[in-house]
């Protein structure tokens, strides 16, 4: 039986910095905990730690440092790396354990605290809630003797290291000469290494969100804002851009017209590409509950079956590991693509996609553009206190709902994992059915907030 999981959520633990939980205490303990796990057999122990460009990643580093010494685990710290590079460092290292300092796309006051495991892939709720019981005990009596106590240093070619690993997804023979790309790093951790591929893969290359300061990480930028990356495309009459956000784990596109593409698109594009190359391990696409009817509609037609998991890219992954799948991704730009990766990586992705409009020879708008998606409405509600989903009245709104949907239609009622939300998602091939549906259940939830 599984613990219960109070801090870590569905990605580490993430919180306002400064505030319970991201603080020094906390992350000192978490540095003990999972070190202490983490120390198996007698060889020296070692963690990778990196982190993205947040002013408050100095802070976590110095305290996750303090724990992890204390545990006599030797640190590596690789500074600001993209999360799917310190996925791929802890593997090639050889390392016990790795750690990202990143709240991915949230906001520079949020940070947050991202496990691996020597495999690379996250750590299970099993071990995280492992690692969360351990911090709640005294380990004072199980730390390191003085001598045992670890050590600290920094690997300076991380940088490069991950650079040649994410272009060795790129097909061998093709390069990317007369491209111009514009790339959005959401001024966070892959502001110097997606620039430097692309570059050396023989693009034209144009950045912006490349200038971090600590305080504007995902500030009107990245894949969260990728309005300036549309708008960035068309003022430099760019053949395609590409947005990251504050970890670089997630990728949007934008095409030559400065017209965005999403995950869902990106997902089909490399399906089809794939499956054309004899590439797809499994028929099963991996996607979660948010992807749009008209990507899975899409699939059928290419022989493929999308299998929908709950948000979040480790409940993908494990799906795809489950399912023996080499392709899953999600809506919002997490793209997994586990001939190359343990995690999302927006940088090979879009490597697989540029791959694309090269080889074909025409324009992003014509590659990247899969199928017609359903209409799609997705609204957050707001609430405090208990969650609203619970409620008789809401359960049946919903069922009303449904109802009115039918086969042809969807409805989606989640909580988010990191704020008191309730986000409704409702398609249909009828766009005013839609726009009912989703306003008749905000209504419902809101009422009830109301009436308590």
């Amino acid at each position: 039986m599984v613990k219960t999981r109070k801090l870590f959520g569905t990605d580490g633990i993430r919180g306002t910095a400064n505030r319970f939980p991201m603080t020094v205490e906390v992350a000192q303990k978490l540095g003990q905990a999972a070190g202490l796990r983490f120390i198996q057999g007698t060889h020296r122990h070692s963690v990778l730690l990196g982190k993205d460009t947040r002013l408050s990643g100095y802070m976590i580093e110095c305290a996750l440092v303090s724990g992890f010494l204390s545990a006599g685990m030797d640190v590596t710290l690789v500074g600001p790396m993209p999360t799917p590079a310190i996925a791929m460092l802890t593997r090639s290292l050889r390392a016990d354990l790795g750690v990202m300092i990143s709240a991915s796309h949230n906001p520079y006051g949020d940070n947050g605290i991202k496990l691996f495991g020597p495999d690379g892939f996250k750590l299970s709720d099993e071990t995280e809630a492992g690692i969360e019981a351990a911090m709640n005990a005294d380990l004072t009596h199980m730390l390191a003797a003085p001598d045992q106590i670890g050590r600290a240093s920094r690997l300076n070619d991380a940088a490069g290291r991950y650079v040649e690993n994410a272009k060795s997804s790129f097909p061998r023979g093709l390069r990317l000469d007369g491209l111009r790309i514009v790339i959005d790093c959401a001024n966070g951790a892959a502001y110097r290494v997606a620039p430097t591929a692309l570059w050396e893969l023989g693009a034209e290359v144009v950045r912006i969100g490349c200038d971090p300061n600590g305080i504007n990480i995902n500030e009107g930028c990245g894949s969260t804002r990728p309005e300036a990356l549309c708008a960035a495309v068309q003022r430099h009459r760019a053949d395609i851009g590409i947005a990251l956000d504050g970890d670089a784990d997630r990728v949007l596109i934008s095409d030559e017209k400065g017209r965005l593409i999403d995950g869902d698109q990106i997902l089909a594009l490399i399906s089809k590409s794939w499956a054309r190359q004899g590439r797809l391990s499994s028929r099963y696409i991996v996607a979660t509950v948010m992807s749009n009817m008209g990507l899975e509609r899409y699939l059928e037609t290419q022989g493929l079956e999308l299998v929908r998991t709950a948000v979040g890219d480790r409940y993908v992954v494990e799906k795809m590991r489950e399912l023996g799948a080499n392709i899953g991704g999600e809506q919002s730009g997490h793209m997994v693509l586990s001939d190359f990766a343990t995690t999302g990586d927006g940088l090979v992705a879009a490597l697989q996609v540029l791959a694309e409009v090269v080889e074909a020879g025409r324009p992003a708008s014509e590659v990247c553009r899969m199928f017609k998606p359903y209409p799609q409405l997705l609204q957050n509600v707001r609430f405090a206190g208990k969650s609203p989903l619970h409620d008789p009245q809401v359960h049946e709104a919903r069922k009303a709902a449904e109802k009115r949907l039918g086969e042809r239609g969807r409805l989606l009622l989640r909580e988010s994992g990191t704020e008191p939300l309730v986000r409704v998602m409702a398609e249909a091939e009828d766009e005013v059915l839609v726009k009912e549906v989703v306003e008749d259940m905000c209504e419902a939830i809101n009422a009830i907030q109301m009436a308590g």
